[in-house]
C-alpha cells in the first residue's frame, strides 16, 4: 500500500495541501485555499493549508482534523483505512469519495488484501 494513502482510499502525497506544505510552497498554499474557498463556499485562508497526511502525525488541515467524517469513524474503529473495514461496501460515509475516485477504490482494495493476510 502506497505510504500516504488518507483513511478513504485518496492519495495524500497528491493532495496539493500536501504538497504545499512539505515544499513550503506559498504560492500553491494560496491557489489552494483559493479553490477550497470557492468550491466550500467557506473562508479558507493560505495559511489554513498545511497537513502532512489524515493517517500520519503532524500538522492536518482543519478539515482533515476535526470535520472529515471518514476520518473520525476510521479513529474510532482503530481502522488502518476503511479498506479493512467489514461494512466498506455498504458505507455512505466514504461511498462518496468511492463513488467519484477510482483510485480511491483501488487503494482501499489493495489494503484489504494488506488486511487479509494478516
Amino acid at each position: 500500500m502506497k505510504e500516504r494513502i488518507g483513511y478513504c482510499g485518496l492519495d495524500c502525497a497528491a493532495c496539493d495541501a500536501y504538497l504545499a506544505t512539505i515544499h513550503d510552497d506559498q504560492t500553491l498554499r494560496e491557489k489552494t485555499a483559493k479553490l477550497w474557498s470557492e468550491l466550500n463556499q467557506a473562508p479558507i485562508l493560505p495559511e489554513h493549508i498545511n497537513c502532512l497526511g489524515c493517517r500520519g502525525d503532524g500538522i492536518k488541515t482543519v478539515f482533515c482534523e476535526h470535520l472529515c467524517a471518514i476520518r473520525q469513524c476510521a479513529l474510532k474503529k482503530s481502522m488502518t483505512t476503511c479498506g479493512g473495514c467489514p461494512e466498506l461496501e455498504h458505507c455512505q460515509t466514504v461511498g462518496a469519495v468511492i463513488r467519484n475516485s477510482p483510485d480511491a477504490k483501488k487503494n482501499l482494495e489493495e489494503a484489504m488484501r494488506l488486511t487479509d493476510r494478516t
